[in-house]
């Protein structure tokens, strides 16, 4: 969008954007709490998705719980994060990693059965599920939630919100993953909410749907182009 030009009236609507932040990647005792702790002074209210290895923790768990507890709402993100789902070959994959997860989270989930695929560096593509993870999805019920701006704080933990902020700017709803995890970038957040909102975003806690394409099992948009070894259906005319 061009300046304004000089004594011209802006309508402030037009300046707004908004974002919703979620996390990846935890729980982590060093990290988290602090992260909480700026949310709650903040009064924003994100979605967690964390690792079943992490919730299987005593801490990890504590922390789950006092997300939710505070407003948050709480995704799966499988179990082990070690393979993206798309290249794991076998049928008890999706049991593994996003039932086994499932199970642990318990009343801590999301009604809706919030569900984010490994990614592997938020690369979105074909290799985030196979076709066996994707009718486990659909038969138990899950919501995928999907991603558009992705920061990389894993990469640099000092100048992702410059990045993030970059990103979001070209979007009328931003998506924003981000991470958890020890390593300094976490400490960037309160810089980075007040970047966002100087700049005219507002922050939400639903998600924008083109990037929600599974809802409740159902494929509300599609799915091929995430779904390894599929071929992509011929439209009939």
């Amino acid at each position: 969008m061009p300046p304004p030009l000089v004594g011209q009236r802006v309508d402030p609507a037009r300046l707004m954007f908004d974002v919703t932040l979620t996390f990846d990647n935890g729980p982590e005792p060093e990290v988290t709490p602090a992260v909480l702790d700026t949310l709650a002074r903040e009064s924003i209210r994100t979605t967690f998705f964390v690792l079943g290895h992490k919730i299987a923790d005593p801490q990890g768990r504590a922390l789950a719980e006092r997300a939710a507890s505070e407003g948050h709402w709480i995704g799966n993100h499988t179990y082990s994060h070690e393979t993206p789902l798309g290249e794991l070959a076998g049928a008890a994959a999706p049991e593994d990693e996003i039932g086994r997860t499932q199970a642990m989270l318990g009343n801590l989930s999301h009604p809706d059965k919030l569900f984010r695929p490994f990614g592997s560096g938020g690369i979105i593509g074909p290799h985030l599920l196979s076709p066996v993870a994707l009718r486990y999805l659909k038969a138990g019920g899950y919501t995928c939630v999907l991603w558009n701006v992705i920061p990389r704080d894993f990469d640099d933990a000092m100048t992702w919100p410059e990045r993030a902020l970059d990103l979001m700017r070209r979007l009328p709803w931003a998506l924003v993953v981000i991470h958890d995890l020890p390593g300094g970038a976490m400490a960037q957040l309160d810089r980075f909410i007040a970047m966002v909102r100087a700049a005219g975003g507002r922050f939400r806690q639903d998600f924008p749907p083109e990037c929600v394409p599974l809802r409740a099992g159902r494929e509300v948009r599609p799915m091929h182009g995430y779904v390894s070894n599929e071929e992509v259906p011929t439209l009939q005319v």
